[in-house]
């Protein structure tokens, strides 16, 4: 039997430690997020938290990383990736207004599905029996932790999918066309990105403002709203989350094969029952502790193939 062939600089155990860390991270911004005021527009979140985001990259890769430019070496392969991500978050957050966060989030994880049909697809990764073994069980500790109804969906319940579909293509082009950008300049570019989404979005909103009938929420259309301390501490967390998550995402997707890192994807769920748990004082019910245990046994499935 011939042995698994690793691509050159592949690094299993270090992405799947990032990849881990960064949901860790990530889940922590969701928090944050759910924490503060339900008022507080996503483009205001956009702007805010890239703008203070950006300063600290730029610093880091003029000091640190002198052998960086801050232009990417392929622009246009990295313009496309940060235009699909932030795709990803506004189309996720679109459905929310319209959709229980349960079924939403349980959609969205679909992703890891995706993640690895197009590294098969496009990469020619060999899946194997227990890689999609340990993606089932990984999706069905999923189910069991959010426990979606089947009768809450509906139309809307097609953008959590259309939001894992694009942040798979963007973790392929991180992969294939990628490869050789520093983390810290994919994280400027998508940040930057952020930012002209989040400014355009809002000119748009203020020029043509939403009616009563149109805007379930203040959270996609609302106005800007003045920030507090606690705001700001918030906003302050969603930089350290977004940095982790943009840098750390990057790195994993560099150098670890996609099939494998998607599985880890899965965590987020867990954490966010952990988060749940901490901050919102929302007891685990046995159901969601068994999803979580298949969200560990689908991660150490995935290492051993």
């Amino acid at each position: 039997m011939s042995a698994k062939v690793v691509p050159t600089g592949d690094n299993v155990k270090l992405a799947v430690f990032i990849i881990v860390f960064t949901v860790f991270a990530l889940s922590a911004g969701d928090a944050a997020i759910k924490f503060i005021s339900s008022d507080f527009p996503l483009w205001q979140i956009f702007v805010l938290r890239s703008a203070i985001a950006l300063p600290i990259l730029i610093v880091v890769i003029k000091v640190g990383v002198r052998s960086a430019a801050l232009r990417p070496v392929r622009f246009g392969w990295t313009a496309l990736r940060s235009a699909m991500l932030v795709a990803m978050w506004v189309t996720y957050y679109a459905a929310l207004p319209h959709l229980a966060l349960s079924v939403a989030a349980a959609a969205y994880y679909t992703l890891p599905l995706f993640i690895t049909l197009f590294a098969a697809l496009f990469l020619g990764e060999t899946i194997g029996m227990k890689g999609w073994i340990a993606i089932a069980f990984g999706f069905g500790g999923v189910l069991l932790i959010l426990k979606p109804q089947a009768a809450d969906f509906n139309f809307y319940a097609l953008l959590p999918l259309v939001s894992a579909i694009l942040y798979a293509f963007a973790m392929i082009l991180t992969r294939t066309r990628c490869r050789d950008e520093h983390p810290l300049v994919l994280s400027l570019a998508l940040n930057v990105t952020f930012v002209v989404v989040g400014l355009a979005a809002t000119a748009w909103f203020v020029l043509v403002p939403a009616s009563a009938g149109e805007d379930a929420g203040r959270f996609l259309t609302g106005s800007w709203i003045p920030m507090a301390q606690e705001e700001w501490f918030a906003m302050v967390l969603l930089t350290a989350a977004i940095l982790i998550g943009s840098i750390g995402a990057a790195i994993a997707y560099q150098v670890g094969p996609p099939s494998i890192v998607a599985t880890f994807d899965f965590a987020y769920v867990a954490f966010a029952a952990i988060w749940g748990f901490i901050v919102f004082a929302e007891t685990p019910d046995p159901l969601t502790i068994l999803g979580m245990a298949l969200i560990v046994g689908a991660g150490v499935l995935a290492l051993r193939r």
